[in-house]
């Protein structure tokens, strides 16, 4: 019994086949993996180091703030290199996971709970930020104008014990999010080839994260622990007549009692 003969599809000459992780999907994701490092990364490790400033007191902390804020075109970097990478980063993130599937029920291996885990740190850091990028930046009394009222503000914040245990979650979430995020980068971006080289970088990248959460967490107790219980609202340094340069147009200068 003869059976028919189908001539195979060809392809034009130049034009090749169509595979998975090609096309701007491909360019898509690794904007977002690569945002999620640089400059999302960068401000993570900055913003952790700017409020474990808090552990030195409320002038301290208020001396980081403005700092920061006076750098040159501020307002600039902060959209450019925070805000819309940020928005990005999220956004997409939220898109991949609601079209990917983890298997977690048929195939609980471990690493598609990481899989799971990381989306729903994810999800938890990107409503955390959005929340307290707003209520620190854009409701009650204006930091970069008035510094040295940050660390009261955030103090009369975490005196709420829901607000104590949403930062503290966050935190930890937060620290999980880039430390398993760093290591999927090396992975996707061919840093760590092979099982052995995933597995070493793997340990580095936990305890880079535990310490992370350790710091993060410390700079939370800073705000409610005992010891500036009673810091006052604006612990700004008052200007000392000693500090200021003399002049011998004064005439109190050489004045006597």
């Amino acid at each position: 019994m003869a059976t028919a003969q189908h001539p195979s599809p060809t392809l034009r000459p130049g034009v090749q086949p169509l595979r998975a992780g090609q096309g701007y999907s491909f360019l898509l994701r690794k904007l977002h993996s690569l945002l999620g490092i640089i400059p999302i990364g960068a401000f993570l490790l900055e913003h952790l180091l700017s409020n474990f400033e808090a552990l030195k007191g409320p002038i301290a902390y208020g001396a980081q703030v403005k700092f920061l804020n006076s750098l040159p075109l501020v307002r600039v970097l902060e959209w450019v290199f925070i805000f819309l990478p940020l928005l990005y980063h999220g956004l997409y993130g939220v898109y991949i996971w609601l079209r990917g599937k983890s298997n977690i029920v048929y195939y609980p291996w471990a690493g598609n709970w990481m899989y799971i885990a990381q989306r729903y740190t994810g999800l938890i850091a990107l409503v955390y930020i959005a929340q307290h990028v707003y209520r620190q930046r854009f409701t009650g009394v204006s930091l970069p104008d008035n510094p040295y009222y940050a660390f009261h503000k955030v103090q009369v914040e975490l005196s709420n014990p829901w607000m104590l245990a949403i930062y503290a979650i966050a935190m930890i979430a937060v620290c999980w999010h880039f430390a398993y995020g760093i290591w999927l980068f090396a992975a996707k971006w061919g840093i760590t080839p092979g099982e052995v080289a995933r597995k070493r970088f793997g340990y580095a990248c936990a305890a880079f994260g535990v310490l992370l959460c350790i710091m993060g967490l410390a700079s939370i107790w800073a705000f409610i622990e005992p010891k500036y219980q009673n810091a006052p609202e604006n612990p700004a340094p008052a200007t000392s007549y000693l500090a200021a340069p003399l002049s011998l147009a004064d005439p109190t200068v050489f004045s006597t009692c």
